[in-house]
């Protein structure tokens, strides 16, 4: 199973840098993709339905804002969108995609332009994350959390300390996440590589390992262990800041 998440940073600027072209590219089962900025209802088919796929979307309520949505190979058996409270649902940041052994969701944390609404996010996301952990299924999280873990994680982290995603309490959820909780940084699991990152600030520049960051990720529960293969990032798409996690996992949808 290969499943790709990336953070589109506007579904409409993304097509036309060519991101449907590389989408029939990937022969991936699930892609997720965040922060469309567009409604579902005002893209044309061939982004709603492209050649193989079925899309899935969760709107945000504010116009060019936001937003989430799966492209799946095979037709789930069920669709769920929204977290359970306001700042989740009627923002569009989460959608997940249920199948016979496994869920993916699709997530977009809100982003470091307003530190306190992130912290006010987390706070009601962990909450949701206890509850998954109880939960007799296997779960992906696929999507942008803001958030660079570790000093491997971004480029410039001693310069960056008092940065937006990268602040102690920022970093110290995560080790939460990772650590008592239970969950999985799948891309960790399999690469520990140095200069893997998954924003670059300026989308027309060669990607300078000086400027990245990592802070898209797959998220898993720990039973997930043993069926991850491989994990890298594709640098070579163009169409957003962000660029794709590529994860093959030793399962079938």
């Amino acid at each position: 199973m290969k499943i790709i998440n990336v953070n589109l940073n506007g579904i409409r600027r993304a097509v036309e840098r060519g991101f449907l072209e590389w989408l029939q590219q990937q022969d991936a089962d699930v892609i997720c993709v965040q922060n469309l900025q567009a409604r579902s209802y005002e893209l044309d088919d061939s982004i709603l339905y492209p050649q193989g796929y079925e899309g899935y979307f969760f709107d945000a309520d504010k116009e060019n804002f936001s937003g989430t949505g799966v492209y799946c190979r095979k037709l789930p058996k069920a669709i769920m969108t929204g977290l359970g409270f306001e700042q989740a649902d009627f923002e569009g940041r989460y959608i997940q995609a249920d199948f016979d052994k496994v869920s993916i969701g699709s997530f977009l944390m809100p982003d470091n332009s307003s530190p306190q609404e992130k912290y006010a996010f987390m706070e009601q996301f962990n909450e949701y994350l206890k509850k998954l952990r109880r939960k007799r299924r296997e779960y992906i999280i696929c999507g942008s959390w803001y958030t660079a873990h570790k000093t491997i994680d971004l480029a410039d982290w001693a310069n960056n300390q008092d940065t937006p995603g990268f602040r102690p309490v920022e970093r110290a959820w995560l080790d939460q996440v990772f650590g008592p909780m239970g969950f999985l940084d799948a891309f960790r699991e399999v690469n520990r590589d140095e200069n893997q990152f998954s924003w670059y600030p300026d989308l027309d520049q060669p990607k300078n390992r000086q400027d990245g960051w990592r802070i898209d990720y797959q998220v898993t529960g720990p039973n997930m262990r043993r069926n991850i293969v491989n994990a890298w990032f594709d640098t070579h798409a163009s169409f957003s800041e962000h660029v794709p996690l590529v994860i093959e996992y030793d399962l079938e949808l």
